[in-house]
């Protein structure tokens, strides 16, 4: 009897110190090692909104978005402190691409094995500028889905824990984007050939998918690039071309615009280029739906 209990006891002894051994390696891991979740990174607002639809529900994820909510474009934007802190232990960084994030070198130079996941891949319908690409493509809504799968593939390769998941969400938000698509065909024929100065490039995309014969002015979204002479040429050319609307995002100032309107007597069109706004996976469709109310009334 003494023995068998000898026996027990060592052998719980040994269990014990199996237990505390684990306990301690798993205390001394780094700290990259003892958080399993997959952390996704997106680099601005739209593509945040496109990758929370594609992830939602996901098991072991975190998503983050890199930029701060009202940072708008990312025009010559110069990456913070913080931002590199967001970065330092992703897994995948998602990132519109055609160089509107210029500053990717920087991010790949410090973390050369950070997977790049570009979501302008395969997109057809680009508007050139001076030999340059208009890279805000997400304000067409037939480049929104193509970003949108390509999201979902690369994902789904670099995450297979939740691809299936992923590619169902996936399905679901474009057959939603899809509708949406088949309404603006339905109810926008009347928008179709009208003449409109655009002031806000991120709109150029939306405006050739309705159809509008629309002039796209580059401002970097600064009201301030848009000098006297600039504006009397303007008016001048709206005058002959008899151009009816000006077409501002809803955040943009307004002063530019209303100068050219109290001279031309065209309509200030305030839409919405899905820059900015709330964190919520429908952000994108709710901005469109408007979008689509706005233009109907035209």
């Amino acid at each position: 009897m003494q023995k068998k209990s000898l026996t027990i006891f060592l052998a719980i002894l040994v269990s014990l110190a199996i237990i505390m051994g684990i306990v301690m390696a798993n205390k001394n891991k780094p700290e990259r090692e003892q958080h399993q979740n997959f952390k996704i990174v997106t680099s601005f607002y739209p593509i945040y909104v496109m990758t929370a639809s594609i992830t939602e529900g996901a098991h072991n994820i975190e998503l983050v978005n890199m930029t701060e909510t009202n940072v708008g474009c990312l025009h010559d934007y110069t990456l913070t402190t913080n931002d590199m802190k967001k970065i330092e232990k992703a897994n995948v960084i998602v990132e519109n691409g055609l160089k509107l994030e210029s500053f990717n070198d920087k991010i790949i130079s410090a973390y050369p094995k950070l997977t790049v996941i570009d979501s302008s891949i395969g997109v057809q319908n680009t508007i050139n500028e001076d030999d340059e690409v208009n890279p805000h493509i997400w304000t067409s809504l037939d480049n929104y889905m193509s970003q949108v799968k390509v999201i979902t593939e690369k994902l789904s390769l670099a995450n297979e824990e939740n691809a299936e998941l992923y590619q169902q969400n996936s399905k679901e938000y474009l057959k939603r984007l899809k509708e949406l698509k088949t309404q603006y065909e339905a109810n926008l024929q009347n928008v179709k050939g009208k003449k409109a100065i655009c002031l806000n490039e991120a709109l150029a995309y939306l405006a050739d998918e309705v159809g509008l014969n629309a002039i796209v002015i580059e401002t970097d979204h600064e009201e301030s690039t848009l000098s006297a002479e600039t504006l009397k040429n303007l008016i001048q050319m709206m005058k002959q071309e008899d151009m009816q609307m000006i077409l501002v995002d809803k955040e943009d100032s307004l002063k530019n615009a209303q100068t050219l309107a109290n001279e031309t007597g065209a309509k200030i069109v305030a839409l919405d280029s899905g820059l900015t706004g709330n964190f919520t996976k429908d952000a994108y469709l709710n901005a469109m739906k408007e979008n689509l109310n706005i233009l109907q009334q035209l």
